[in-house]
């Protein structure tokens, strides 16, 4: 997850909106869960953070704290069990009808208790430290969900899956874990084809080896040519990128329809990927979000870049 800032640069951070339910003990708040709610086995899983995640029984009431979150439960079976959600949370299209919870680095903490949730999935980095710290004061358990690899898009479908108890989990994380293997297999021993991603361009910000993104790339056989730098994400600057010269140019963008984003580059004609057109707008909504749809993505990128493979330099 990349994050969205705005065209006069990142957001600045409201301050986390707090409420009077955090006085109340956990207890109390699980006994205004509606009655009738069948009782299964304890689950148990160990989040992204290495937390230990406990329920007596598969959760039931769950919230969302971040877009590709929502998609994942959807993902994982448990879509039906999200009662609350974060902004942009539009995916699948059910997932638009979800109450609003959060937004950009706010949390509602009094509106989250008024849906009497069993179970939060929260963002590790997409909040800021003092909103984190007040959500786990409602006494409800707390996944943190932080992706790191291709391989942690299965593994968090698994796990939320075991947490909302649908079998159907397993079954997609299988085939998350096959169109990975599939993609390394086919493009990432081919010759390389160096690479800028753009994930926004006003500031011009872009990723570091670190991102899951990066690492995309990489089952492609690409290179990124800033995977050096030390942030997960950052702003360089525009003679930077001029000086790494890619063969090849990408660019977050919504609904992969440029508005824009790749516009400066073209007045640098001495670059080898605008002296042969090489520049893409990719979906930012898929791109960006590491779900499934991202791989489906990513499939389509290992494509583009074989092309510019195939052309040679």
């Amino acid at each position: 997850m990349t994050g969205r800032p705005s065209a006069a640069g990142p957001a600045p951070i409201p301050a986390p909106i707090f409420s009077p339910f955090l006085a109340l003990p956990f207890a109390l708040l699980a006994a205004l869960v509606p009655a009738g709610q069948s009782r299964a086995a304890p689950v148990e899983v160990t989040d992204d953070a290495g937390a230990r995640i406990a329920l007596p029984a598969p959760a039931q009431r769950i919230i969302s704290l971040a877009p590709d979150i929502t998609e994942l439960l959807y993902d994982a079976g448990a879509g039906g069990q999200v009662v609350g959600a974060s902004d942009f949370s539009d995916h699948p299209a059910q997932a638009r009808e979800l109450p609003r919870v959060s937004r950009a680095q706010a949390i509602d903490l009094e509106r989250i208790a008024a849906l009497h949730p069993d179970l939060i999935i929260t963002w590790g980095s997409g909040y800021p430290a003092p909103a984190q710290e007040a959500l786990r004061r409602l006494g409800i358990p707390v996944y943190v969900h932080e992706p790191s690899s291709l391989e942690s898009i299965a593994t968090t479908i698994e796990r939320l899956g075991q947490l909302a108890g649908s079998a159907e989990a397993q079954e997609t994380a299988a085939a998350v874990r096959a169109r990975v293997v599939s993609l390394r297999e086919r493009y990432g021993a081919r010759a390389p084809v160096r690479v800028f991603f753009q994930i926004w361009s006003d500031p011009i910000m872009t990723i570091s080896g670190r991102h899951i993104i990066s690492e995309g790339l990489r089952a492609c056989g690409a290179v990124n040519v800033f995977a050096d730098l030390g942030p997960v994400a950052a702003t360089v600057s525009e003679e930077s990128v001029i000086a790494r010269d890619p063969q090849f140019i990408l660019a977050s963008a919504p609904g992969g329809h440029e508005s824009g984003e790749l516009q400066r580059w073209r007045r640098h004609p001495s670059m080898q990927a605008v002296a042969h057109g090489r520049l893409l707008p990719v979906d930012s909504d898929r791109i960006d979000r590491a779900t499934p749809r991202m791989l489906e993505s990513m499939a389509r990128v290992c494509e583009a870049i074989d092309t510019v493979r195939s052309a040679g330099p």
